[in-house]
């Protein structure tokens, strides 16, 4: 169950990587940030509403107690990182952005010890420092902020909501249906984000170009756009959420860590955007201190936390 849960949790950090890049090549036909996520959202949300709907419609009921949890996955899950990523991909290359979001297993660190007051090992604190450190190469801070400071602030935040769908896919119970949660998901982002994005202005006829993004591979934007809603989101989705449920929400943040070098990756043989050396380096140390931090998590989850525990009076483990 282990490996499936990895496995599969390795495939949505390769899906996911490929949003960003995808997402250019809409940005350069003329669709806004807050555009290309409505359409990748909206196209998502009514295909898995649409084959749910079909194949498993008891997937789609919601309990009325649960909806308050579908709204706010819907807002901070789904809308919240979506809208700022993009966002932050049209100030900041897509692999930097991807960095900065990707400092969420140490919020997730954070929130454990902080709101949950959950006591941690101290690698995960050693953890969280040498990320920091490595974030601050990343953004050569010595050269006093060179990468756009509102781009910065919108990855940070990104990767707040991302920390948040790891916690919040590992929390709900089996009265929910993790297919209907993601059909939902997307759809109430959509409706979430449509007075700001505003889908009735945006200019269809940018589906049937061809976009080269700074000279990159040329591509139709509507394969880019397709491959978008159903590699990068619905299966992405999909297997990210199922592999929580399987792993744990440190486990699945620490995976989905290599979504990073999967973008980067991408983008440089899509869009042939290349990281600086410092950016290669700080981003190395990054995921290091993401990983020590988790593994840390990790290895008090699978550990008592006194001898009674052993033998089964009393067991404290790490609620993530």
């Amino acid at each position: 169950m282990r490996y499936v849960g990895l496995a599969m949790a390795f495939v949505s950090s390769l899906c996911f990587a490929f949003s960003g890049n995808m997402a250019k090549y809409l940005n350069e036909v003329g669709l806004a940030p807050l555009e290309a996520v409505w359409v990748r959202m909206a196209g998502a949300g009514v295909l898995l509403l649409a084959v749910l709907a079909v194949v498993k419609p008891s997937a789609l009921r919601i309990a009325r107690s649960r909806l308050p949890f579908f709204g706010v996955y819907a807002v901070v899950a789904v809308a919240g990182v979506q809208s700022l990523y993009f966002a932050a991909i049209t100030r900041l290359p897509v692999g930097i952005a991807l960095l900065l979001e990707f400092m969420a297993p140490v919020m997730v660190v954070a929130w454990v010890r902080i709101v949950r007051k959950v006591r941690l090992a101290r690698a995960a604190y050693i953890g969280a420092v040498v990320a920091v450190a490595g974030l601050a190469i990343v953004v050569e801070a010595w050269q006093g902020m060179r990468l756009d400071a509102l781009g910065l602030i919108l990855a940070l935040l990104a990767g707040a909501c991302a920390a948040g769908y790891f916690l919040m896919s590992d929390s709900f119970a089996d009265d929910v249906d993790p297919l209907g949660l993601i059909a939902w998901g997307m759809t109430g982002a959509a409706v979430v984000l449509a007075p700001i994005a505003r889908p009735w202005d945006i200019s269809w006829d940018a589906f049937t170009l061809t976009a080269a993004p700074g000279g990159a591979t040329p591509l139709p934007v509507l394969g880019a756009y397709l491959w978008m809603v159903v590699v990068a989101t619905v299966l992405a989705y999909i297997l990210g959420v199922n592999a929580v449920r399987r792993l744990s929400a440190a486990v699945g943040a620490t995976v989905a860590t290599l979504e990073v070098i999967f973008g980067s990756i991408i983008a440089w043989v899509l869009l042939g955007q290349t990281l600086g050396a410092y950016q290669i380096v700080g981003g190395l140390i990054v995921l290091s201190g993401a990983l020590l931090a988790q593994t840390a998590t990790i290895s008090r989850q699978a550990a008592p936390a006194d001898p009674a525990a052993a033998t089964g009076v009393s067991r404290t483990t790490v609620d993530s």
